[in-house]
């Protein structure tokens, strides 16, 4: 069978870096571009920690820039999870590839375009900025979509920025609902999964035993990202939320999940950015998302070693 044609959005963050690292290293995957986008940190230091994973992989793949600010609120950042760069844990130096042209909202719209309608899927692991502005700005490019397969929003495990919502969605919940109501074929990675896909001491320490660089990198990053995780949970690890989306891709039996409808709150004074998942069917709206709940843990760190271990 021929790669998968995907374009991932993201504001790497190390799980995002983890999650790109992944996608390069799949034969499944033909990546043709990753997107930048103000999220995790600033724009200019999610541009750079892309430019930066993307050398460390050894790949060939362009970088553009996007959006740097939500559509209709102030950035929210998370430093305080990610270190200042967003990508702390280890000196990767400078990077060694430019960032490509245009921008990165132009990228997705040109890209949707010349590529065969539905041969191409989005994969944005962080706020959803870019592709609502993609949305807006090209209509026509829509129904090209063959699929979104997103991180983002919770059900069961409710918020981890606020008490109702999680990160990605908080950050642009105008976005978001742009995405939800788009009548794309969607598909959900929620807190509900990711927190079953806790890294451990045994798995870090093998990604170090692997000797490369690419191991080394990830090891290390997930040694400062779990710090944070392990006091905030008690937790005896941390979370790795993006790579959900790349392990989907490559093997769907790893993870289950139910079709649901999603709205996402944009005005709830305690509410804002809630992704209200009508798991048992009560509101009578129509499914617009494959929300998923569960995922072979084992399977998916397996999965993640043997991919990374084929890296530089």
């Amino acid at each position: 069978m021929a790669a998968r044609k995907i374009i991932i959005d993201s504001d790497p963050g190390q799980d995002d870096a983890v999650a790109i690292l992944l996608a390069l290293a799949s034969p499944e995957l033909d990546v043709l571009g990753i997107t930048t986008v103000a999220g995790n940190v600033p724009l200019d230091l999610t541009a750079r920690n892309a430019r930066l994973i993307v050398g460390l992989s050894g790949r060939d793949v362009p970088v553009f820039a996007g959006c740097g600010a939500p559509l209709a609120r102030d950035l929210v950042t998370a430093e305080n999870v990610h270190g200042k760069t967003g990508l702390d844990g280890i000196e990767l130096g400078e990077p060694v590839i430019p960032l490509a042209e245009p921008h990165a909202v132009d990228f997705i719209i040109e890209t949707l375009r010349r590529e065969p309608p539905g041969t191409v899927t989005l994969v944005p692991i962080g706020p959803l900025t870019n592709i609502a502005t993609a949305f807006s700005r090209a209509p026509d490019i829509i129904e090209r979509v063959q699929q979104i397969v997103l991180m983002g929003g919770a059900y069961f495990e409710v918020g981890n920025v606020t008490p109702a919502a999680e990160f990605n969605i908080y950050v642009d919940p105008e976005a978001a609902e742009r995405i939800f109501d788009s009548g794309c074929e969607i598909v959900v990675m929620p807190l509900d999964v990711t927190h079953r896909a806790l890294t451990s001491a045994e798995w870090i320490a093998g990604l170090r035993g692997l000797g490369n660089r690419a191991g080394e990198a990830v090891a290390s990053w997930t040694d400062f990202f779990e710090r944070y995780d392990k006091e905030k949970y008690g937790s005896l690890g941390a979370p790795l939320h993006d790579p959900c989306t790349i392990a989907w891709l490559i093997r769907p039996e790893l993870f289950s999940g139910r079709r649901v409808n999603v709205e996402i709150e944009t005005r709830g004074q305690y509410t804002l950015g809630m992704t209200v998942a009508d798991w048992w069917g009560v509101s009578g709206r129509t499914p617009n998302a494959l929300f998923m709940s569960d995922v072979d843990r084992d399977g998916f760190f397996a999965l993640l070693t043997e991919r990374i271990a084929t890296l530089p």
